[in-house]
């Protein structure tokens, strides 16, 4: 079929936006999808249509009915020193934003990190959960499904293990009880991959058997006590994801320098901020603006973006000791990967390359990289805030009226 006709019964409802490739390739595909898009809106796409990523490639695993692409303008900011397990080194961080002041706050927290000597980051974590919500028939029997959760931990692993090469189940906890609703909580690692759907096939299989053996009814393979692409008070505790720690000490003339203020003025809007106006706020994460460097690297490099809602949690501490500024960043959920997914994509793969992250046996490094950066921005805005700056450098740098 030519193009028009195919726009054609796309309007006449014959066929369906999800069919067009059963008429023509899929590069065609994207185009006539496209145009139809803009017949019926009355709106020229162009820019839209203007991308050099293999949109074949994509829509096998990443898109489906596409028109082409996004784009979002992208930053550098760096060096940054980090003095991790597995990165070591001077490093610069791809930033997708369009939030003007963004990649120049993280800019300048790494100038600040890395005259000072560098940042310390360590994993304190690594797992990836899925819990599925059972239904029994009394609390009674729940307490029976839990008791057989925990006697039969090695069929369960061996259950869910046999579905991957690179999944690893290391325990079910907490296995929570709501009456007749049991949530066992699967924790697994994964490898290079951010793994959650190699850990939701796998559950399933654990299902299979822990179903036939208990009788309980599986409800759902998800039962929100994962807890997946939600802020929740179970995963900034437990973790979920890569868990980071980063922290620097810097030298009080470095801060006065660098970022105009004071060890101690930082110390107290930390204080105020990001402790009690967090907690009068009833917010589960104690920390400036983590949201902001997650989703930008997460952006540019492929990472699932709802997973930014996870990597918001956390929290900052700052203190003055000995005159010198000592600075933390926890962050303990950070789903991300350097395999699969998004991370295919050419512009991922490239802002992975930058860092030197693409690929097997790089996740470690990738994540002590983001902790870095995350800290840079943190102490980065803190530093505003406590000079008075923040409003200023918004309105020099775009975003103010």
């Amino acid at each position: 079929m030519i193009q028009e006709e195919i726009i054609q019964g796309l309007k006449e409802g014959k066929i369906k936006l999800h069919e067009i490739e059963k008429y023509t390739s899929i590069e065609e595909a994207v185009e006539i999808r496209r145009l139809f898009i803009e017949r019926i809106t009355g709106k020229k796409l162009e820019h839209i249509s203007k991308y050099s990523i293999n949109m074949e490639e994509a829509q096998k695993k990443n898109i489906e009915n596409p028109i082409g692409t996004i784009q979002i303008p992208l930053g550098i900011a760096g060096p940054i020193k980090i003095r991790g397990e597995h990165a070591k080194g001077e490093f610069y961080i791809p930033l997708a934003t369009s939030e003007g002041a963004l990649v120049a706050s993280v800019n300048r927290g790494c100038s600040a990190i890395t005259e000072a000597g560098g940042a310390t980051v360590r994993i304190t974590g690594d797992k990836m959960t899925r819990a599925p919500v059972l239904r029994t028939e009394s609390i009674e029997e729940a307490l029976k499904v839990r008791g057989w959760i925990q006697e039969n931990f090695r069929r369960l692993k061996e259950a869910a293990e046999s579905t991957t090469r690179h999944g690893k189940l290391i325990k079910v906890d907490p296995i929570l009880i709501v009456g007749p609703y049991v949530y066992p909580r699967f924790v697994f690692t994964t490898g290079d991959s951010m793994g959650m759907n190699m850990v939701t096939i796998a559950t399933e299989k654990a299902m299979k058997l822990l179903t036939r053996e208990t009788g309980a009814h599986l409800i759902a393979l998800s039962g929100n006590a994962c807890v997946d692409k939600k802020p929740a008070a179970l995963n900034l505790i437990e973790g979920r994801g890569k868990s980071l720690t980063a922290e620097v000490k810097i030298p009080a003339k470095i801060v006065e320098r660098t970022l105009k203020t004071t060890p101690r003025a930082i110390q107290e809007v930390n204080l105020a901020k990001n402790f009690a106006g967090s907690a009068i706020s009833g917010s589960m994460g104690f920390n400036a603006h983590y949201a902001n460097i997650i989703g930008a690297i997460f952006l540019a490099t492929g990472q699932d973006e709802a997973h930014i809602t996870e990597g918001s949690l956390g929290i900052t501490t700052a203190e003055e000791i000995n005159g010198n500024l000592h600075f933390s960043v926890t962050l303990p959920d950070v789903p991300l990967a350097t395999v699969g997914g998004g991370t295919r994509l050419e512009t991922a793969s490239e802002c992975l390359e930058i860092m030197g992250v693409r690929g097997s046996g790089k996740v470690q490094k990738f994540a002590e990289i983001v902790a870095g950066a995350v800290l840079a921005g943190e102490l980065s805005l803190m530093g505003a805030l406590a000079a008075g700056h923040l409003a200023r450098a918004h309105i020099r740098l775009g975003r103010g009226s």
